[in-house]
């Protein structure tokens, strides 16, 4: 097949030489006429030269690089890159672990498959487009990933109705691609969790805290916890297995705090360690007059663009520094930041004017990031998104 191209203005392809897997819109010369977004594109050098092969989209990343060779974008091209994912999970212990069968297989330029993204729940995995070319591609990435599953995937559901480009008018509707089945609760570390991939934030669960959530069980040991943000209650179930003395869980959503409970009677019943309250974060944390020892500050993205940077820094800042005028004396403070944006050392600063606003004495105890099933391209360094902090507050 021939593909359609693209040319660089001179100079422009160096951010590819070096294996950067964008193509920005304001990099391109020309282009062949009638190109339709989400369409497969070679990128050109001024002079001619191939450059890359990629997914055209409208907007400011005009092209999402799929390969650096002069390759077809066909079956085998999706079977070889889904192979190398689930080897590389194989690697790090997680496609076949009988404790744990819930993990990232792909994401995105992480795995070289920019705007894609498939999380696996048991034998349910649970695909997300972020971009139009991934989207036009669904239907083929499905077959070659139950192609190269080997028997574990048995249903193939796209979730994909939010993370489209608006613009792109494809009026997506979610539902299976592949099987269709009911049964949506898959095990982490041994716990169980009910995920809830047709209406829930992400894929149906918030994989890229599993470490973290180990981390926190292992300090909640007759510990008082608050776990706030906490939607379908990963943080709170762990730190019961941990014997932590009470654990609260707060959301804003009714919907998150009926999975949380869910999840935690699944795990321990008729526990009454657990209280969950439905709740804005910053007014729960205004009232309470709780004496927690362990709290969680997990909430979500505060910027999702570069515009809204300076308001979101202003709110880790407000939050962080809330989480720390209610935490007792001795205390562990769990914060995080999942807005791509928010660098590690914005987020460290915001923390750092939180408390030097309340007086407190801090230590930090961890540095957390995302997990090896999220793997940062090191020529995409755009992709490490998760920063965390552990305090010790004195």
């Amino acid at each position: 097949m021939k593909y359609k191209q693209i040319y660089l203005k001179r100079g422009k392809e160096e951010s590819l030489k070096r294996f950067h897997p964008w193509v920005f819109s304001g990099a391109i010369s020309h282009q062949d006429d009638q190109i339709e977004e989400g369409e497969t594109v070679r990128v050109m050098t001024a002079d001619g030269e191939f450059v890359a092969v990629g997914h055209y989209q409208l907007g400011s990343i005009a092209v999402r690089v799929l390969s650096f060779c002069d390759v077809l974008i066909d079956q085998t091209f999706w079977e070889s890159r889904l192979r190398s994912a689930f080897e590389m999970r194989k690697t790090i212990g997680l496609a076949d672990n009988p404790l744990n069968n819930t993990f990232r297989l792909v994401h995105g330029e992480g795995d070289s498959l920019p705007g894609l993204v498939i999380d696996c729940y048991a034998d349910t995995a649970v695909m997300q487009a972020h971009s139009v070319g991934m989207h036009m591609n669904r239907q083929a990435i499905c077959n070659a990933l139950v192609a190269v599953a080997d028997h574990r995937i048995h249903h193939v559901y796209y979730k994909s109705e939010t993370t489209l480009p608006f613009k792109a008018n494809l009026y997506q509707e979610n539902g299976f691609l592949y099987g269709g089945s009911c049964n949506n609760i898959a095990m982490e570390n041994g716990l169980l969790f009910h995920v809830d991939w047709l209406k829930g934030q992400k894929t149906g669960f918030f994989v890229d805290q599993r470490e973290n959530r180990s981390l926190l069980e292992q300090y909640a040991k007759d510990r008082k916890v608050l776990n706030m943000f906490c939607y379908t209650g990963g943080f709170s179930v762990y730190a019961m297995r941990g014997g932590a003395q009470l654990v609260h869980s707060v959301d804003s959503s009714a919907k998150a705090i009926e999975l949380t409970n869910l999840n935690v009677q699944n795990n321990f019943p008729g526990d009454d360690r657990h209280q969950a309250f439905c709740e804005d974060a910053f007014k729960f944390l205004d009232e309470t007059d709780g004496n927690y020892d362990l709290i969680v500050l997990d909430p979500p993205a505060f910027a999702k663009h570069r515009a809204a940077l300076h308001n979101a820094l202003k709110g880790y800042i407000r939050l962080n520094a809330k989480g720390l005028e209610r935490i007792a004396k001795r205390g562990i403070l769990f914060t995080f930041s999942c807005s791509q944006v928010v660098t590690k050392d914005h987020f460290r600063n915001a923390v750092f004017t939180a408390a030097a606003q309340t007086g407190r004495k801090v230590r930090i105890l961890h540095q957390l990031h995302q997990p090896a099933d999220h793997p940062i391209n090191i020529y995409h360094p755009e992709g490490e998104y998760l920063k965390g902090l552990v305090l010790y507050v004195e």
